[in-house]
């Protein structure tokens, strides 16, 4: 419940509540919130075991999606694409940019070597693909 919470902040928030409630209120208000959160708690696992039991073998089938969401939640979305729309495989992303015959060095014959300026007369590449 209090996983993004560390310690430190965990006491600024105590020595906060003591400031603001005083030492003769704040277990008071201590206990107020443990038995509020328990009572949420209880609310929320008392409605999980009323729809287990209206919905039956159905609750499993309900549930597989949502545990499917939760796992894509910590997923990149380079993950997410491969593995749902990829099947897994990942070499499209490994060969992005590449075409079908091109070399593994980077250069490929159809396109212009443009590393050097273009000289005051040349005119240059045009793909007609592009254009």
């Amino acid at each position: 419940m209090f996983g993004n919470i560390g310690w430190g902040e965990f006491v600024v928030l105590l020595v906060a509540a003591l400031v603001v409630l005083g030492p003769e209120r704040l277990p008071g208000a201590v206990s107020w919130v443990t038995r509020s959160l328990r009572q949420v708690r209880d609310y929320a696992s008392g409605a999980r075991d009323q729809l287990k039991e209206e919905l039956g073998p159905e609750f499993d089938d309900f549930r597989q999606p949502l545990a499917e969401l939760n796992q894509l939640r910590g997923m990149t979305p380079k993950a997410v694409i491969t593995k749902h729309l990829l099947d897994g495989d990942s070499s499209l992303f490994n060969d992005m940019g590449k075409s079908p015959g091109a070399p593994s060095n980077g250069s490929s014959p159809s396109t212009p070597n443009l590393s050097k300026p273009l000289a005051r007369d040349e005119k240059p590449p045009i793909d007609p693909d592009a254009t």
